[in-house]
């Protein structure tokens, strides 16, 4: 077969690699289960009122990997690999690569090796996940915390900022890999008032309402390959939250995928 003969024209929507990640309880594993027909791989536990289907509890990295491989290999009818959380596999990778090593824990290891080494295994988790979306088709959303983290900007001056609860070097690759990185958070408004001899008193107060960030911003890591607007507002309904998040990815808009993770009769 000739090279020519494979050149592909006209536009495709391969299945989107997905990290959404913010602070805590404000809905991330809620967003994702109305996620078309979704499949949970469970680090953290916790998800059973989701309703979304799910694997037993992951408490190894060999067991994530295991179960990957069951996607890739068996017969289904899943649509969407969720993986809740990234920062608590990161857990199970160090243990990985400290008994790789043979070292009882890889913060041990002198110069930050420990964690280099661990790429090793980031590379394996990747290689499996570009292979379930190779033969299966399967969008991949990773869910993750966030933290508040000094931000050396080379431009200005330093400030604090929400990034990724991963090892940097960890978190680097895995935002490398993604094609879009969602900072979720609250909607904030701040309210200034005098405190009295010059002093200016500035507190924040939210509404409830919750904000996709899809852009980097000096308060949020973020970033994506979709051209969507740099913030969404997310409605409360957790259908209405997916298909507002949904129609901003072309290969969920494209397709009018359904908001629900039901399995269709075999």
């Amino acid at each position: 077969m000739s090279l020519l003969s494979q050149v592909k024209t006209g536009i495709s929507y391969p299945p989107p690699r997905i990290i959404c990640y913010g602070l805590a309880g404000i809905g991330k594993t809620t967003l994702a289960a109305s996620a078309p027909k979704a499949i949970l791989i469970d680090i953290e536990g916790g998800a059973e009122g989701t309703g979304m289907a799910r694997f037993p509890q992951a408490t190894s990295f060999d067991t994530v990997i295991e179960q990957i491989a069951a996607l890739i290999k068996e017969d289904h009818e899943y649509k969407t690999l969720v993986i809740d959380s990234i920062d608590h596999l990161e857990k199970l990778i160090w243990i990985k690569t400290a008994s790789r090593l043979k070292v009882s824990n890889i913060h041990e290891m002198p110069y930050g090796r420990g964690f280099s080494e661990a790429i090793s295994e980031w590379q394996y988790l990747i290689k499996g996940l570009e292979t379930l979306r190779a033969r299966r088709e399967m969008a991949v959303i990773i869910l993750a915390h966030s933290e508040v983290k000094r931000y050396d900007d080379p431009s200005s001056d330093p400030y604090d900022r929400h990034q990724i609860a991963l090892h940097k070097a960890a978190s680097a690759l895995i935002q490398e890999w993604a094609d879009a990185v969602l900072f979720y958070g609250w909607k904030v408004t701040t309210k200034v008032s005098d405190g009295g001899f010059g002093r200016r008193i500035v507190r924040g107060k939210g509404n409830g309402a919750r904000l996709i960030h899809t852009e980097e911003r000096p308060a949020a890591l973020a970033k994506n390959r979709y051209a969507m607007p740099d913030i969404i507002e997310i409605p409360d309904s957790p259908a209405d939250a997916w298909d507002t998040l949904a129609s901003h990815i072309p290969y969920f808009s494209a397709q009018s995928a359904p908001s629900n993770n039901q399995l269709t009769d075999a």
